[in-house]
């Protein structure tokens, strides 16, 4: 499910990142701009539902397990600012100016936050050939001294 979960909010997440910079430049389409902020949001708890899931399947915890822990820490303060953002959207606390501000804040906590995972993935498919290929050293240098 991340695994077409993550590229669909990425993809949002840029379309979101244009709008929301054309509005604070330019002032126009600040509905497109909410919208595609709302849709990052809800796609961003989605991913956090499902990768939850996840970690409990395979860790034995819902989140902060050892593997995905400071993932998991960051992933609270990207949640806190997108929810902070639907706050202020949903109950009028500020303007759509400082939300969209807001939303900004949300979208640099998650460029972090999906560099960690992406960092996270390369070290372990990294370790993985690693261990592929001492296996198969292991293998090969057995065959040779048994033949």
């Amino acid at each position: 499910m991340q695994g077409i979960l993550a590229p669909v909010q990425f993809l949002v997440f840029l379309v979101s990142l244009v709008l929301v910079i054309n509005y604070l430049l330019n002032g126009t389409a600040l509905t497109a701009a909410t919208t595609s902020v709302v849709l990052k949001t809800l796609l961003l708890y989605t991913i956090m539902v499902t990768g939850a899931i996840w970690e409990k399947r395979v860790f034995g915890q819902y989140l902060f397990a050892p593997a995905f822990y400071w993932e998991d820490v960051f992933s609270m303060a990207v949640i806190a600012l997108h929810t902070a953002y639907l706050a202020c959207w949903l109950f009028d606390l500020a303007g759509p100016r400082e939300q969209l501000w807001i939303a900004l804040a949300a979208y640099a906590t998650y460029v972090v936050n999906a560099a960690q995972f992406l960092l996270k993935l390369r070290s372990a498919r990294l370790d993985s050939a690693r261990a592929s290929a001492t296996a198969d050293d292991h293998r090969a240098m057995w065959q040779g001294l048994t033949e």
